[in-house]
């Protein structure tokens, strides 16, 4: 079914199959309104200006350059600039968190969930508590795989992936990915994980937002699962 309007029409899916339950981070686990990534993004174009010594606009465009290219700024800086990551991660991700609030229907409904439950994110382990622990479910995930468990390759790569299939003994065939960035489903699906598209707000999000490669779209995640919940636990 490749028609997105008619998948958001589907208000309970069918997800008894699935036994690990895989998260992104950002704009997945917090609403994309948050806008904490546009604090991130500012970071970054300050980073740039410092380490390369460029002025903002050239900043700016090696910024989404190497988005586009590379998958993540961080890759292209790596690649081309050998800059230290460490440094990068540190410095981007110390933003205000007080946009993002506290859910405790989400802990709920992530508590509710049959199985496993993995955050697998192109942030750092830090970034993921840090924001984890502002909306109250921490606690609720049974680890973090973040960029520097998949050696700086991004998501929209398929590397990554097998290596957290790897690394968490993970099937894909009984796991569910959900992610805001539609291009990270593809490998998602290729690996065989059902997936399931959250929107943002940038066009990033909406990149190959159309094919066989998002099973699910919802705009409410709290909203999905706990209607997914309903299904499960009626057996």
């Amino acid at each position: 079914m490749n028609d997105q309007a008619s998948r958001e029409d589907t208000p309970a899916p069918d997800l008894r199959h699935v036994d690990t339950w895989v998260f992104d981070l950002d704009n997945t686990l917090y609403p994309a309104r948050s806008n904490l990534f546009a604090q991130v993004s500012d970071r970054m174009r300050y980073f740039i200006c410092d380490h390369l010594k460029v002025d903002e606009d050239e900043a700016h465009r090696l910024q989404k350059d190497y988005f586009v290219s590379h998958g993540t700024t961080l890759k292209g800086l790596i690649d081309h600039h050998g800059i230290r990551p460490e440094d990068f991660l540190d410095y981007v991700h110390d933003i205000d968190l007080s946009p993002v609030d506290a859910n405790p229907v989400l802990a709920d409904a992530l508590k509710r969930l049959p199985g496993r439950r993995l955050v697998f994110t192109n942030g750092s382990v830090s970034h993921a508590e840090n924001v984890m622990g502002k909306i109250g479910i921490n606690d609720c995930f049974e680890a973090i795989f973040d960029i520097v468990h998949s050696d700086f390759v991004p998501k929209k790569e398929v590397a990554p992936y097998h290596q957290f299939i790897a690394a968490h003994d993970v099937n894909p065939k009984s796991a569910a990915m959900f992610e805001d960035m539609a291009r990270n489903l593809v490998p998602a699906h290729a690996v065989g994980m059902t997936t399931v598209w959250i929107p943002g707000m940038t066009e990033w999000s909406h990149e190959q937002s159309t094919g066989e490669h998002i099973h699910h779209v919802t705009n409410d995640l709290t909203a999905f699962l706990t209607s997914a919940l309903e299904i499960i636990e009626r057996d």
